[in-house]
């Protein structure tokens, strides 16, 4: 395991993106032809209106996911760590879930968004008076579970009491994550926060590389942890907030994409950020495709399809980390 950065892998990767934004752009349910787009042909309507919206949704989901992913395994230091775990991924859901409930969500596409971007804030506003000010990393974890429980029950709730069997259909349909049918409306709402949450996090390079010799001795090395904490926490809340608020819940990827690159850029949780965000646009953009390709009569949900890629990621690090263990 190296910590020198991969400049030739990461070239790859970006090379490897851009193919798959062009892909993303003619494959579907109707396939578009590469002369349709220098063409006065009325398909190029689906890529301008639906494909590229979608794209571009896709490719800064997967890297705020990622790298947020990236950034909580690095501060907490449990190669576990999932961005849901901190309660802000199921806080964005209860928002959003709360416009449809209440019959607003259908009706605005910036109702939805915002509902779900305030609950984001909400929970993440939430989790640090929860945690303390001095708090360790348990204290913080502890906080994050027990606030992902408490909203993941609101959503059971509302779900359960939703008015009209309209209603349920629009929650389950929303939670099961998806980017179909997005427009640049969602992009202009959700990019500038993703954007920003991710620039915050990479604002926090080193101090997550020192937080790995331990709070105390970063404490000693001149570290404000707790400012480091609450940047890490105010990115995460925006870039993972915006991302569910456009799409749903996305599970796994923030869980599985940064053990991917560490074999290539080593262990320092800095070096992981921006190829776990490379990789993470690459993990999603290629799952909506397939989900898009997927002969059926009814489109897969992403949310569905990258549970499925991360089920087995999930059960082969637990069987890893027995073996470790025994």
């Amino acid at each position: 395991m190296t910590d020198r950065t991969p400049w030739g892998l990461l070239l790859l990767v970006v090379v490897l993106l851009a193919v798959l934004c062009g892909l993303s752009l003619v494959a579907g349910k109707v396939w578009i032809p590469w002369d349709a787009w220098f063409s006065h042909d009325l398909r190029w309507a689906i890529i301008a209106e639906l494909r590229l919206p979608r794209t571009i949704l896709a490719v800064f989901v997967g890297a705020s996911l990622a790298m947020c992913g990236a950034a909580f395994q690095g501060y907490t230091r449990n190669p576990m760590a999932d961005p849901g775990i901190l309660g802000v991924s199921s806080s964005a859901s209860f928002g959003a879930v709360l416009t449809l409930y209440m019959g607003m969500g259908a009706s605005s596409v910036w109702l939805l968004a915002t509902g779900g971007m305030l609950g984001a804030l909400i929970g993440t506003t939430l989790l640090i008076l929860m945690s303390g000010a001095t708090s360790s990393v348990l204290t913080f974890l502890l906080a994050g579970l027990f606030l992902n429980t408490i909203a993941s029950s609101l959503t059971a709730l509302a779900l359960n009491l939703a008015p009209t069997p309209w209603a349920v259909n629009e929650i389950v349909n929303w939670l099961l994550g998806s980017l179909a049918d997005r427009s640049f409306d969602e992009v202009t709402f959700a990019l500038p926060f993703m954007v920003i949450g991710m620039g915050i996090l990479l604002f926090t390079g080193r101090t997550l590389d020192a937080l790995t010799l331990g709070e105390s001795t970063a404490r000693s090395m001149g570290v404000h942890v707790n400012r480091a904490r609450l940047l890490i926490v105010l990115g995460v809340g925006l870039a993972v907030g915006a991302s569910v608020a456009v799409t749903g819940s996305i599970g796994f990827v923030g869980l599985f994409t940064p053990h991917m690159v560490r074999p290539f850029v080593g262990s320092r949780p800095s070096a992981t950020l921006i190829p776990s965000a490379l990789v993470g646009a690459v993990i999603v953009l290629a799952a909506d495709i397939a989900v898009r390709v997927f002969p059926s009569t009814v489109e897969l949900k992403l949310g569905v399809a990258m549970a499925i890629l991360g089920g087995p990621f999930f059960l082969a690090r637990l069987m890893n980390v027995r073996r470790t263990v025994a």
